[in-house]
């Protein structure tokens, strides 16, 4: 999957369970898939609306009420619904499923199959922050996602970070659709 996309995809907090949910047969009719959740409403809303303007999901033409609709995924959607249900397998503690919903987690984990440098990050996902990325991968280190490893190769000693463990799973959920 394009990063830019992955990017948008996980900017929504919910987007993920969404999608991992459809993959899994779960009806696509908002109260289903809400209570299937446990999202708040309008952070469940918010989530759907975004996976239709990244065109994941559609209204189900002819099905469902107009105040209670039915949702299909799209071709594209299909793709991503497989990797959003192969990131929910890999992450079955729902404590430490909080941090795949945050914005940058994925997507970080998606780079860090190889090694990689703090500025090599960062020019892959050009709009996260100093702040963000460095916070990001302190969160991931601490539970053990990804491992920082010092370079001593090199004229400057200089880190570099490799997605481990469950993160490393979460990275090839990603690239295997890739």
């Amino acid at each position: 999957m394009d990063i830019n996309l992955l990017v948008k995809l996980t900017s929504r907090a919910w987007s993920l369970n969404i999608l991992a949910l459809m993959h899994s047969g779960t009806p696509g009719r908002q109260a289903a898939l809400l209570a299937a959740t446990s999202a708040g409403r309008t952070a469940f809303a918010a989530s759907l609306d975004h996976l239709i303007r990244l065109d994941l999901i559609e209204r189900n033409p002819g099905h469902g009420h107009p105040l209670r609709p039915e949702f299909r995924l799209t071709l594209p959607g299909i793709e991503a619904a497989s990797m959003a249900s192969a990131i929910v397998n890999a992450v079955p503690d729902d404590t430490k499923f909080k941090l795949v919903r945050k914005s940058w987690t994925v997507p970080i984990l998606a780079l860090t199959g190889t090694p990689h440098r703090f500025s090599a990050i960062k020019s892959d996902l050009v709009s996260i922050t100093d702040r963000a990325l460095s916070s990001s991968l302190q969160q991931l280190e601490a539970l053990d996602w990804i491992r920082r490893d010092i370079e001593t190769a090199a004229r400057m000693p200089f880190p570099t970070y490799r997605a481990v463990r469950t993160g490393f799973a979460i990275n090839q959920a990603v690239n295997l659709t890739a």
